[in-house]
C-alpha cells in the first residue's frame, strides 16, 4: 500500500515538473520505470480524484485543478467563487471601486477571488496579509465563536499597536470584537492609503469567507462610507447560504 502511494506522489510531481505540457501516459511509465497497466490505474484513480486531469484537444495529462485548490489554499470555496464571480463582476462595473472575497488562514487573510474597477488610481492589497491589517480579516477573526478567539489569541497575540490601533489592549481587542459582531460588518478607517469595508459570508450559518469592497483614502467621505457599507451588507444576503 506505502508503494502505491510513493508511485502516485512520483507520477503527480513527475506531471508538475513541466506544469504546461501534457505528459503522455506511456512515457510517465518509461521514465518512473512502471508497469503500464499500474500506471494506468494510478492515473485513472488521480484523474477521478481530480489531481490529475486529461489535456483538451491533446493527449496527456495535466495537474487537475483540486491539486491548484490545495496548494492555494481555496479547497471547498469552489461553488462560492462560482457564484460569486458574476456578482463582483457587476459590483466593479457599477460601483467602480475593487472588491474581494478572503478566507482566514492561520493568522492571514487569503484572497480568493479579487475584481479591479476601471479607476485610474486603485487601492491595491496583497494577496495574503496579516489578519489583523484588513477589513476582511478583522471580521474573520471577530466571527470566530469566542472559543476560537481566545485561541487565536494566545496562538498569535494581541495585534500591534500600529496595525490595529484599537485593538492593541486585551480590553480595546475583546471591544472591537463586540463592535464588529454587533454592526455586522469591519470598517477599517486607520489608515491614511485604503479603506476598506468587509462583510462575513455565511454557510450553514457559519461565517466561512469575507467579502470587502476597498478603495484608495482621497476618494472616501461620509457618503461613500453609506454606500459601501449598504452595498456590502446587500451583497453579503446574496452571497451566503
Amino acid at each position: 500500500m506505502i508503494q502505491v502511494i510513493h508511485r502516485a506522489f512520483d507520477i503527480i510531481e513527475y506531471v508538475a515538473e513541466d506544469i504546461n505540457r501534457p505528459k503522455l501516459m506511456g512515457n510517465i511509465a518509461q521514465d518512473l520505470n512502471l508497469n503500464t497497466a499500474t500506471c494506468a490505474n494510478i492515473i485513472k484513480t488521480l484523474v477521478n480524484r481530480g489531481l490529475l486531469q486529461k489535456a483538451e484537444n491533446e493527449k496527456g495529462y495535466l495537474i487537475g485543478n483540486r491539486l491548484f485548490e490545495i496548494s492555494q489554499g481555496t479547497l471547498g470555496f469552489k461553488e462560492l467563487i462560482k457564484k460569486a464571480d458574476p456578482v463582483l463582476d457587476h459590483i466593479t462595473e457599477t460601483f467602480n471601486e475593487n472588491c474581494l472575497i478572503a478566507i482566514l488562514r492561520e493568522n492571514s487573510r487569503k484572497i480568493i477571488l479579487n475584481k479591479k474597477s476601471n479607476q485610474l488610481i486603485q487601492a491595491t492589497t496583497s494577496d495574503e496579509k496579516l489578519a489583523c491589517d484588513s477589513s476582511t480579516g478583522r471580521l474573520l477573526i471577530a466571527f470566530l465563536n469566542d472559543k476560537e478567539v481566545l485561541q487565536y489569541l494566545k496562538k498569535y497575540g494581541l495585534p500591534k499597536k500600529e496595525v490595529w490601533p484599537n485593538a492593541a489592549s486585551r480590553i480595546g481587542f475583546f471591544e472591537q470584537i463586540e463592535l464588529i459582531r454587533k454592526q455586522g460588518y469591519a470598517l477599517i478607517e486607520d489608515t491614511v492609503q485604503i479603506i476598506g469595508v468587509a462583510v462575513p459570508i455565511y454557510k450553514n450559518k457559519k461565517v466561512i469567507a469575507s467579502f470587502s469592497i476597498y478603495t484608495p483614502s482621497f476618494r472616501f467621505n461620509d457618503t461613500t462610507r453609506q454606500q459601501m457599507i449598504k452595498l456590502a451588507l446587500e451583497t453579503s444576503e446574496k452571497l451566503s447560504e
